[in-house]
């Protein structure tokens, strides 16, 4: 004799729906998944590691450290070439000159040094002393952190911002990775303002 097939009820059903208010009001809460591993942006390091943020860029304190010294340099190359940054680096370049002037004619007085003849003493100093030679054309440093490499555009990318496919896709890779993080945390607190009863 054949049994029947028990029926699905309600209580199936509501089973198969989700979690019931009780599992809820229980206190138990999925794990959150921790980021996958990644690669350290800084050039030359490049190592593998576990972060402990979604937003990580870097493996270690150190390469931390080196890219805010990166960040720091190209904020300074930038504010030299706006005016007030030039007026700032014409006058340090005077202060130098003017030490190294007293430092000569101190040692001079020491006879460790022979004295400078009067002609040398007025002619002008060099206007970029202490400075990179100007070469024959803008250059440009690589936004990839950690990369001190300079190039200079050609004609066909006037707005080239990497000295190599290399950086541009190591930094264009960890763009696109945080801004699919800020997607995600933004639709998960949309969803919980439009739900405040709602659990996790």
């Amino acid at each position: 004799m054949r049994t029947p097939h028990p029926r699905l009820g309600r209580r199936k059903l509501t089973a198969s729906l989700g979690p019931t208010p009780a599992c809820r009001n229980s206190g138990a809460r999925q794990e959150a998944r921790r980021p996958r591993q990644r690669r350290c942006l800084l050039k030359g390091c490049e190592k593998p590691f576990r972060p402990t943020h979604p937003q990580a860029r870097y493996c270690s304190p150190e390469c931390r450290a080196a890219a805010r010294r990166w960040r720091r340099r190209c904020a300074g190359q930038h504010y030299r070439q706006t005016p007030n940054g030039r007026q700032k680096r014409q006058a340090q370049s005077r202060r130098y000159r003017t030490r190294c002037t007293e430092r000569y004619r101190t040692a001079a007085a020491q006879n460790t040094l022979p004295a400078p003849s009067e002609s040398a003493d007025t002619e002008p100093a060099p206007a970029c002393e202490g400075q990179r030679p100007a070469g024959d054309g803008p250059f440009f440093c690589c936004q990839r952190p950690g990369c001190y490499d300079h190039f200079v555009p050609t004609h066909r990318s006037p707005c080239q911002k990497f000295c190599c496919s290399a950086c541009r896709q190591a930094l264009r890779r960890v763009l696109e990775r945080e801004r699919r993080w800020r997607q995600r945390t933004r639709r998960t607190r949309c969803r919980r303002r439009a739900h405040p009863g709602r659990g996790p």
